[in-house]
């Protein structure tokens, strides 16, 4: 129905819509998401990281 409309109107309209909406993706995430990112980012700050290398090593992965 959007494709075959010729009201400028509705195409403004739904347009506006999504201009308008700038939610940032982070907002939407739940506690326990954001918590887990954070905590993996002061692992990375801290040098608490393994690279892949060892990660396949460790679990036996060729």
């Amino acid at each position: 129905m959007l494709r075959e409309t010729e009201n400028l109107s509705v195409a403004t309209y739904i347009k506006n819509i999504f201009v308008n909406e700038k939610k940032d993706w982070w907002d939407e995430l739940p506690n326990y998401a954001k918590e887990g990112i954070e905590e993996g980012e002061r692992d990375i700050a801290e040098g608490r990281v393994h690279s892949y290398e060892e990660i396949k090593q460790y679990f036996g992965w060729k």
